[in-house]
């Protein structure tokens, strides 16, 4: 990553980052002791508040949440999971 310019670097920590987000959820939720605790609602309950903590606001945080879910359709091509 040493030949990446500033921009390039940062967008590709901002990728990883979430990237590692996603597995380590993914991770949590395979290995789930409580079926009654479902861990993706709760994991983005709590990313929310944590988000509006670090200072964004409801609305940033609601209008990123509201463009994912327009654009998760278009990714997925009509599929209900990745297989």
């Amino acid at each position: 990553m040493d030949d990446l310019d500033e921009n390039d670097r940062w967008q590709c920590e901002h990728r990883k980052l979430v990237q590692d987000f996603a597995q380590a959820i993914t991770e949590l939720h395979q290995s789930n002791p409580w079926p009654d605790f479902p861990l993706l609602p709760n994991a983005m309950d709590y990313l929310m508040t944590e988000l509006w903590d670090r200072c964004f606001s409801q609305t940033e945080i609601r209008e990123a949440f509201e463009r994912a879910l327009r654009n998760l359709p278009r990714y997925a091509s009509g599929e209900e999971v990745r297989r």
